[in-house]
């Protein structure tokens, strides 16, 4: 079984703080086997994620978190960015087209562009996987209902830290029954059901450390496209 973290962000994603390097080196640090970097709409981590991680010892996943139009879906062992705005069903197939797999990330938390927002739940049936647990939780009520609901229709779960600083990477881990230690070996037994969930919330101060640094950052992004 092999341990990973499956939902964090870079410096690269507009609402990201720390580097490629320092992710890796928190996900050593913390007993990881490998790390998914998921930045929201841009891949350009993916090359120094996928070169690095084995000086840490670990397998890079390289991933992206797309703005479909219907909400957030991750694509992992993908390498190109997927345009955001994309419908649910051409945003998935854009990702398979790549050999990769598509977790669709808190889909209940309709208040953080969680899909079932604009999508049925028939619809949600067709990604290869659902996140059933999101560290950056409230209640806890929304990823309850994604696990209920993946139960019922038997789709396979992952968790995510969803992190956006290093220390956060590694809260929420999605034990993989993987048949060798690559990228591509491990997103098979992902959509292949062959997975548990070690999980842990994160705790609402840094969650809202991070609310504070992501909105500073798109105030800052706003700014500097105003002068460019």
């Amino acid at each position: 079984m092999l341990s990973v973290e499956l939902h964090a962000h870079s410096a690269a994603s507009y609402d990201g703080r720390d580097s490629v390097d320092m992710l890796l080196e928190r996900a050593a640090a913390v007993g990881l086997d490998a790390l998914a970097v998921t930045d929201h709409d841009e891949v350009s981590a993916n090359d120094t994620l996928v070169e690095r991680a084995p000086e840490y010892g670990l397998v890079g996943i390289p991933g992206i978190e797309i703005s479909s139009a219907a909400g957030h879906v991750l694509g992992l062992n993908v390498r190109e960015a997927v345009e955001p705005g994309l419908p649910f069903s051409e945003t998935l197939a854009r990702i398979r087209d790549q050999g990769g797999i598509a977790v669709v990330p808190h889909p209940f938390q309709e208040m953080r562009s969680g899909v079932l927002a604009n999508i049925e739940k028939a619809e949600l049936r067709d990604a290869d996987a659902v996140e059933v647990y999101n560290s950056r939780l409230v209640t806890g009520y929304s990823n309850r209902q994604a696990r209920r609901f993946a139960e019922r229709y038997d789709i396979p779960i992952t968790a995510g830290s969803d992190a956006h600083v290093s220390d956060m990477v590694g809260r929420a881990v999605t034990l993989v029954d993987a048949d060798e230690p690559t990228a591509e070996s491990i997103c098979e037994a992902v959509a292949d059901g062959r997975t548990t969930l070690q999980t842990r919330r994160t705790p609402w101060l840094v969650s809202a450390r991070q609310a504070y640094g992501n909105t500073r950052r798109r105030i800052r992004l706003a700014i500097d496209g105003l002068f460019s």
